[in-house]
């Protein structure tokens, strides 16, 4: 999301800032923690030289496609970002930067990111990573956004993959481990970004995007969100109840979920937007600190 300062600063922004802007950095830096940590889960200990390397060309490449799928929703979304005060910053939107500019970018960021991955870490992942940025670049962006105001809950399978890829990066497969991560940023999608659409209604309604706000209303809505951080919580629990943490990661798992699950229940008796942007924020750290824990546990002694 742009803050007004940033948008003032892209208004004379050379063109190099314009394309990397397009890549939605805040975004991507978020997915790609999430898969770094899956690749750090999946290896015993400390990663040795060759793992570790594996590791940097996994990152880089995941970046890359995750960036290009970033740019690939600029420009299919830039004239419903134009109708948008939170997205009319964007050079898409401003006609800065041409459909041909943007697309080429894209491509040109998946191919060396899928080449990273071929020739670097493996086919499996490189495989993977090309299906997330398909469902979110075309089956979320192109088909489930604009037709369905579930597009959140069913087109965050692709945002939920970033941990399986790390693992995928460093195993070679998929265990049960890499699923349950998924199946948690999978819960945590949907709460996270309607907090965002709760006050940012007018924009979705704006743009003609049935957005859960839009379509059921402002109270459904933040029902929704309170069903949703209860079932998240319970599925943060399963990393311990599987053995696959231990007791630091249970306390940070029950403390996060409890203020997420008190989010959403303030939420819910009284809206106010200041406190549906402290929610929205608040699920960020959330994810983040979950998933720090992860990695913090999985070194302790």
């Amino acid at each position: 999301m742009a803050s007004t300062s940033t948008a003032s600063a892209l208004v004379h922004s050379p063109r190099w800032q314009q394309f990397y802007q397009l890549t939605k950095p805040r975004v991507v830096q978020l997915i790609v923690f999430c898969a770094a940590i899956g690749m750090a889960l999946a290896v015993p200990g400390l990663p040795d030289l060759q793992q570790a390397v594996t590791m940097l060309a996994g990152i880089a490449g995941i970046w890359l496609v995750a960036g290009a799928a970033a740019a690939f929703n600029c420009l299919i979304e830039d004239g419903i970002d134009a109708r948008m005060k939170r997205t009319a910053w964007r050079a898409t939107a401003k006609g800065e930067l041409s459909r041909p500019q943007t697309l080429t970018f894209s491509i040109l960021l998946c191919a060396a990111g899928m080449a990273l991955l071929a020739f670097y870490v493996n086919l499996l992942t490189m495989w993977l990573t090309f299906a997330t940025f398909v469902g979110y670049a075309v089956v979320y962006t192109v088909i489930l956004k604009p037709m369905t105001p579930q597009n959140i809950v069913i087109g965050g399978a692709s945002g939920a993959m970033p941990p399986v890829l790390g693992w995928a990066a460093m195993r070679g497969e998929v265990g049960f481990e890499a699923w349950l991560l998924c199946l948690i940023i999978f819960l945590w999608t949907p709460p996270h970004f309607w907090a965002l659409a709760l006050y940012r209604a007018e924009d979705y309604a704006r743009a003609g995007l049935p957005m859960l706000p839009v379509t059921h209303g402002n109270d459904y809505t933040r029902l929704q969100i309170v069903l949703y951080t209860w079932v998240l919580f319970a599925a943060t629990l399963l990393p311990f109840l599987t053995g696959m943490s231990g007791w630091f990661y249970l306390v940070s798992a029950v403390a996060l979920g409890l203020g997420f699950c008190a989010y959403g229940l303030r939420l819910w008796r009284g809206y106010s937007e200041a406190l549906a942007r402290r929610t929205f924020w608040f699920s960020i750290w959330h994810l983040s600190l979950l998933f720090a824990a992860l990695l913090i546990d999985h070194y302790l002694p």
